[in-house]
């Protein structure tokens, strides 16, 4: 995946604190919009930025020194950051003109009131209701009291079990102790289980709370007084309201310290632990999960993975000894937070201040148009997608995506013959996998049904909730039933792409299959560069540390000789040995086991791009011909980097550091070509200059 997590357990488990946190992806609803903000319009159509685009190089430097910096020094120094996100990117700006287009669709279908479809009233009302930034301020915190009225009834542990189903309905959020929801059973992928997965944190990792650097301890400090500033927005005391931050952060604090690392959860196996009912409420004695699958409406189900018993374990330890007060606080907060930027101003600046500016250094709020549609996006997907698909995603543009897409799996097909490491057995079981593989293009082949979603117009906060409570709904509803493998787990407008190991299927939304990343008009070197990267980088992660532990049916299963593992394991050290020596930002270096399955699918993205390319050229050798004074060799390369030209805030770079299993953009380009003969001969670059690589990695 080219920007996000890949192997999440439940993709339907984040909400709206999610999506609030997460301001470089997806702005959270805020404050009214600054003034230049509001001199900002709809887009009509999408403004052109080529495949390759020589301003956004820097000629001046040399591509044997610094080929990022070559592909992307224009691009950098002519995008600086805007005030309103974490960091700015080709793939960040792509989706912000994707966004400016929904605009002018969902402002024309708010403002509508004939001849609407069902789907345009439920995506025009919501986002009309998110605008009207009066009615939501006149609200004030009144969206808050039912949960709170729920959670003041709270009279001993007892209660918990039904009141915190209740809850994680609403607000489908990890943040209220842990998650529930549906997912494919590791061990039989046909099937889909019920899952919990640990939880309860408001930081953004379990090492926010356990690092003891100066920033740590500052941020920590910040998250404690940003906790009280809200109760005290509750009306508690600034003597109440300081005690009960303390009490939140000891209970999150108590919970990261039972929780796996992310490097730890990169591996499938610590966390694929099934048990039948009886041994689920053996993790957690005081805490009744008969009484809470009741009110989920799972209370027949027999089969469950626990991600990390030692978390439950820990969490029923702390109910036990824990005191009610303790736990409505706790719930208080995380209600209060996740609910926060869909309240009134002050509520919502609070969360901004602390979510985006002190932790990423965002330094304004995104306006209300990019927030919403972003909201659109998340909670009617599929609705606002078929507008989307329907001006902006043709069947040609798909037909040539597709044919790209079989070429890169062909080169995959003979990179895996041609492999000198690899037992027959396994290149056979490898085949298998590549071959099963699905290509999902563009957008679903079947539409997700929103009727039961109550969209009302004017009620912003009650549309999250409800959105909340069907996508949980649901989610929850797939447990026990047939396993759709049509279903996507992006939506069409969304610039990114993934592979999913247990559906063993790649997917491109149409908002990917845009230029500058795709770019129909450019010749085919940058093109192959680029988006055939970008396929062959998702095909990679279905044989990266992680995907290469699944079988071609989705089953975690070991389909590899022993001697082929080692030989495989010792390819990917060199990855990670060559990654942990660069630089994020101050003396953080990056951790490159946790971004070594994005790493190894880099490098094996490209390459395989350049096998397609190669083969593609070799049918049309008269395409191939310098264009803007470069060869096609060199138009591939710079193809390929200008895909990852950004720029990032130090603040930013803190959190992704320990947060992102993706490496900086400047090193998934150089840490690539160090590693391609093919780039030293492209660019004449020497022995012993920075981008040729005495030992060269390679897995794939």
């Amino acid at each position: 995946m080219r920007q996000f997590v890949r192997l999440a357990v439940s993709a339907t488990l984040a909400g709206l604190g999610a999506l609030a946190t997460a301001q470089t992806t997806t702005p959270a609803p805020a404050t009214p919009a600054a003034p230049a903000a509001r001199a900002e319009r709809p887009a009509t159509e999408f403004p052109y930025t080529p495949g390759l685009d020589v301003n956004a190089m820097d000629r001046s430097a040399d591509p044997c020194v610094d080929f990022y910096q070559y592909a992307c020094g224009g691009w950098m120094k002519n995008n600086p950051i805007p005030a309103d996100q974490a960091r700015w990117s080709v793939y960040g700006k792509l989706a912000q003109d994707n966004r400016r287009y929904l605009w002018g669709i969902l402002e024309d279908l708010a403002k509508r009131q004939d001849g609407r479809s069902v789907s345009q009233q439920k995506i025009g009302d919501y986002f009309g209701a998110c605008m009207d930034e009066r009615a939501i301020e006149a609200r004030g915190a009144e969206p808050l009291k039912p949960y709170f009225d729920q959670i003041a009834g709270l009279r001993s542990q007892r209660d918990l079990p039904r009141v915190l189903a209740k809850l994680q309905l609403a607000l489908a959020d990890q943040g209220l102790y842990f998650g529930f929801g549906s997912s494919q059973d590791y061990g039989d992928s046909s099937r889909v289980i019920a899952f919990a997965v640990a939880g309860g944190l408001g930081l953004p990792d379990r090492d926010s709370y356990l690092k003891t650097d100066a920033r740590s301890k500052e941020i920590r400090a910040n998250y404690v007084a940003h906790i009280a500033n809200t109760f005290k927005l509750l009306g508690d005391t600034p003597e109440q309201a300081q005690r009960e931050a303390a009490r939140v952060m000891a209970i999150e604090t108590a919970l990261a310290k039972a929780s796996l690392s992310r490097v730890d959860k990169r591996d499938p196996y610590k966390l694929f632990h099934k048990v039948d009912a009886k041994g689920l409420q053996a993790l957690t004695p005081g805490f009744d999960w008969q009484a809470y699958l009741d009110e989920l409406g799972q209370g027949k189900q027999k089969t469950f993975n626990v991600t990390e018993p030692a978390f439950f374990k820990a969490l029923g330890q702390m109910w036990k000894t824990g005191d009610i007060a303790s736990t409505r606080t706790y719930l208080r907060w995380h209600v209060a937070r996740t609910l926060s930027p869909a309240l009134a101003s002050n509520f919502d600046n609070e969360h901004f201040d602390f979510f985006s500016k002190t932790l990423r250094g965002v330094q304004q709020q995104p306006p209300r148009w990019k927030r919403c549609v972003a909201l659109v996006d998340r909670q009617l997907g599929e609705a606002l997608g078929q507008e989307f698909v329907s001006r902006a995603f043709s069947p040609e543009l798909k037909a040539k995506s597709l044919h790209m897409t079989r070429q890169i799996e062909d080169a995959m097909k003979k990179d895996i013959e041609s492999l000198d490491w690899m037992s027959a057995d396994t290149k056979k079981k490898a085949q298998e996998k590549l071959a099963a593989i699905v290509n999902k293009i563009g957008y679903p082949d079947k539409w997700r049904d929103y009727s039961a979603y109550d969209v009302k117009a004017g009620d912003f906060a009650g549309n999250v909730v409800r959105g909340n409570i069907f996508e949980q709904r649901r989610d929850l509803a797939k447990i026990g039933k047939p396993l759709d493998r049509s279903e996507w787990g992006m939506t069409p407008p969304t610039v990114n792409a993934y592979f999913n190991p247990q559906m063993n299927d790649i997917n491109f939304p149409a908002g990917v299959l845009q230029p500058p990343l795709f770019d129909p008009k450019m010749d085919d070197a940058p093109n192959y560069g680029n988006t055939g990267g970008t396929i062959g980088h998702e095909l990679t992660h279905a044989f990266d540390d992680e995907g290469r532990q699944f079988d071609a049916n989705g089953n975690l299963k070991d389909w590899w000789t022993k001697k082929d593992a080692k030989a495989y394991e010792e390819r990917a050290q060199c990855i990670v040995d060559q990654y942990a020596q660069y630089t994020v930002v101050d003396d953080i270096k990056i951790n490159s086991k946790l971004t070594l399955g994005e790493d190894i699918a880099d490098l094996g993205g490209l390459i395989l791009g350049w096998m397609a390319w190669k083969e593609e050229m070799a049918n049309m050798p008269a395409k191939a011909q310098p264009r803007d004074g470069f060869t096609p060799e060199q138009r591939f390369f710079i193809g390929n980097a200008q895909w990852a030209c950004e720029n990032d805030r130090p603040e930013n770079l803190r959190v992704t550091a320990m947060t992102d299993p993706h490496s900086p953009g400047r090193f998934r380009v150089n840490g690539l070509v160090v590693n391609m003969p093919q780039f030293q001969q492209a660019f004449q670059c020497k022995a012993g200059q920075p981008m040729v690589k005495e030992k060269r990695c390679r897995v794939w």
